[in-house]
């Protein structure tokens, strides 16, 4: 007999998240393969992040989100418009966000940028300072390809974004 147990959802530690980025946003972790020269590091970076605050990958062949390498990994690790349809769509284990308004943001939650339109989206800072009343022009990100901490949302020129609130993380 086979028991199947029902996933519960936890917190997204947001104090971990933003731990992570402070330590690695100007570096490169080791355990994770750097992908600068092969279209770029930012949304890797992103999951590095999330993983940092969520603490549980979902292994799903093809649909799932985990890095084990370079290789075996699924593209929503590292691809900014799969990464989106991973948490958007995400009913299984592992994290899970909704697009939202600007002033729903946190720090630990992500942000992407299409420069050239929607739908196809570029790049995938983290959030990491709000400010006390989330304005547009207060939010701060960290990313990497272009290695940045605490630089201004605003210091961006793009054409289309969307705003990612990890509302939580389903467990086992």
């Amino acid at each position: 007999m086979y028991y199947y147990r029902t996933p519960y959802v936890t917190e997204y530690n947001r104090d971990k998240a933003v731990q992570y980025v402070n330590k690695w946003a100007l570096k490169r972790n080791p355990a994770y393969f750097n992908f600068d020269k092969f279209g770029g590091d930012c949304t890797n970076f992103a999951s590095q992040v999330i993983f940092a605050g969520s603490r549980i990958m979902n292994y799903t062949p093809v649909y799932g989100w985990y890095y084990i390498n370079s290789s075996k990994r699924t593209a929503s690790w590292t691809g900014v418009n799969y990464l989106y349809n991973f948490l958007i769509g995400n009913k299984g284990i592992g994290p899970f966000a909704e697009q939202v308004d600007y002033k729903d943001i946190k720090p630990g939650d992500i942000i992407q940028l299409s420069f050239g339109g929607a739908p196809d989206y570029d790049h995938t800072p983290v959030v990491i300072n709000t400010g006390s009343t989330t304005k547009l022009e207060d939010i701060l990100i960290a990313s990497h390809t272009i290695d940045r901490i605490n630089y201004p949302l605003n210091g961006y020129s793009w054409s289309d974004i969307r705003f990612l609130h990890i509302a939580g993380v389903r467990k086992v």
